[in-house]
């Protein structure tokens, strides 16, 4: 059965953003991000990876956000089979986000990231990552 696994929150205050998640609720930092698409950070509760990501370009946000946007951008679902999950996709009207895999360089057929593996549209425009590898800090701190 596909689990969340996954919650990403667009902001232009990465750090604030993640100081608040760590203070308040209790979320540990797994990993801190500086790429060419985003910098930021993997919070983790032990069983949910929460990106906090301020995001560098318009193409890996998708035009409907854009770097400007704050707020959920994405979440994220673990699954056993990303073939079968795509095939339920398909039936349900979801499609690839195609223009979000390429400029990430994922969901293409080729080897398989960690943190994201495939982004779909889903039935209210927002975006679904699926993963058969998982998220870090989703299976405890151990």
């Amino acid at each position: 059965m596909p689990k969340i696994k996954h919650i990403a929150i667009a902001t232009q205050d990465a750090d604030a953003t993640a100081k608040f998640y760590t203070e308040v609720f209790g979320m540990r930092e797994i990993a801190k991000l500086d790429s060419p698409n985003a910098s930021g950070y993997y919070l983790s509760d032990g069983n949910i990876n929460l990106a906090i990501l301020d995001f560098k370009n318009d193409q890996v946000t998708g035009p409907e956000y854009g770097t400007g946007f704050s707020g959920i951008h994405h979440i994220g679902f673990e699954v056993e089979s990303l073939e079968e999950i795509a095939e339920k996709l398909q039936k349900a009207g979801s499609h690839p986000r195609d223009d979000i895999n390429q400029a990430l360089g994922v969901g293409m057929g080729g080897e398989a990231h960690a943190n994201v593996e495939v982004k779909y549209s889903g039935p209210n425009g927002e975006i679904i990552d699926v993963s058969q590898t998982g998220w870090v800090g989703t299976r405890g701190f151990d």
